[in-house]
């Protein structure tokens, strides 16, 4: 007897893409799924390792949008809200976005960063990615059927620059960076351009912390160097700069060849964007961003305080003024960082992700999260944090780890 019904045959395992045989789960969100496990279980975790901004953010009301926002949208996204972004990006980076050409609404950011590099990416092609890299873009070049090359956390774009090969697609740019909240300058930036122009390649813009800067410190575009667009493509996302990680609106912008490309993609994966929350964010746009900037402002502050606590227990972060992430080095604790992480949630209830998640090089390093505690419990991990390489340290100094102030991470301020 064969079938569904045998009892005296086995089923095969069902066979899955040895494409994702190189692929991990994304290492903060598996950490930040523990969490959520022990939680469930009644333990009270302090939570550092949570990639959001927890905001007060009112409930919204849906009523007034009208029938059109329970249906399908155009597949570039809902047109007015395409509008007021194309307008955002120009006051903010003051590059000008056609809203019917070069702008198009995603489903949060990380999808418009994977279209676009299925859209670029042939197989066998290189993407280089400066480390600490943030914890997908390694896993979607791969999906792309690309070699990821990475930058260590040290090095310099002269660095980078001898990495490019004949074989060398694209440069992902974090600006400003997820985990180490530097802001590129725009030296840097400028370049990154000549690169691009010298050895025809893409730079991918990773721009979805353009808000979290301080007042006095604006964050340099990578496309404002680019206002044609030839060869820079910017992913951001409203979710994440204002507030509403949930939602998942992201957008991306390019040249107008790119986005019809782009456009198919999203036509064959998703459609389009959740179309009522477009909606709400087209005719609620400018009241999000005047709740939501005092609350950025604020985030800011917290994480230059959080960079003090560290630096009075002598444990030093790589720098950087912007997000709402730390890096801190592991200086002279024995424990790799996922041992570390580990020890931390056990026996302190405090999470974090370790630094390997964001490179090889970065093993002696953890990202911490500022924004999803109150100032009180984000001392007392942070302590814990201390207190654990104190513990487990080989008697150096916690700070020496970080060596000279050399690399692209060394020049932000």
């Amino acid at each position: 007897m064969t079938g569904r019904g045998a009892t005296a045959t086995a089923l095969a395992p069902l066979r899955h893409s040895t494409l994702l045989d190189d692929v991990s789960q994304a290492a903060s969100i598996k950490q930040n799924n523990r969490v959520y496990e022990l939680k469930a279980a009644g333990a009270d975790v302090i939570t550092l390792s949570l990639g959001e901004a927890l905001f007060d953010i009112p409930m919204p009301t849906l009523d007034e949008l009208g029938p059109d926002a329970h249906r399908y949208s155009h597949s570039l996204g809902v047109q007015l809200l395409r509008e007021k972004l194309a307008k955002y990006h120009e006051q903010t980076s003051g590059t000008p976005v056609d809203p019917d050409g070069e702008i198009m609404v995603t489903a949060g950011s990380k999808s418009a960063l994977y279209m676009t590099l299925l859209a670029l990416v042939e197989p066998g092609q290189e993407v280089i990615v400066p480390e600490p890299m943030w914890v997908s873009y390694h896993d979607q070049v791969r999906l792309c059927r690309g070699v990821p090359v990475a930058v260590p956390w040290d090095g310099t774009v002269e660095d980078l620059a001898a990495l490019i090969t004949p074989r060398t697609r694209a440069v992902i740019v974090n600006n400003p960076h997820n985990p180490t909240g530097r802001r590129m300058s725009a030296a840097e930036l400028l370049r990154l351009h000549e690169l691009a122009d010298e050895h025809g390649l893409a730079l991918i813009a990773d721009e979805v912390y353009s808000e979290f800067v301080p007042d006095d410190a604006p964050c340099a575009g990578t496309g404002t160097f680019d206002p044609g667009k030839e060869h820079t493509i910017v992913c951001n996302s409203m979710s994440k700069n204002f507030g509403i990680s949930g939602w998942r609106i992201g957008y991306v912008i390019a040249e107008r060849q790119l986005i019809s490309q782009l456009m198919k993609l999203q036509q064959h994966m998703i459609t389009c964007a959740p179309t009522i929350l477009c909606h709400y964010l087209a005719e609620n746009f400018e009241t999000v961003l005047a709740r939501t900037r005092p609350q950025i402002r604020r985030m800011v502050g917290l994480r230059a305080r959080m960079a003090e606590a560290f630096a009075a227990r002598g444990v030093a972060c790589l720098p950087g003024d912007s997000t709402f992430y730390l890096f801190p080095s592991l200086g002279s604790s024995r424990l790799s960082s996922t041992e570390f992480a580990d020890e931390l949630l056990r026996r302190y209830r405090v999470s974090v992700v370790a630094g390997l998640a964001y490179g090889q090089s970065c093993d002696r390093f953890l990202r911490v999260s500022v924004g999803a505690e109150p100032e009180d419990r984000l001392l007392r991990g942070i302590h814990a944090i201390c207190d654990l390489i104190e513990e487990t340290g080989t008697g150096l100094d916690a700070g020496t780890a970080l060596g000279p102030g050399t690399g692209l991470g060394a020049d932000r301020r």
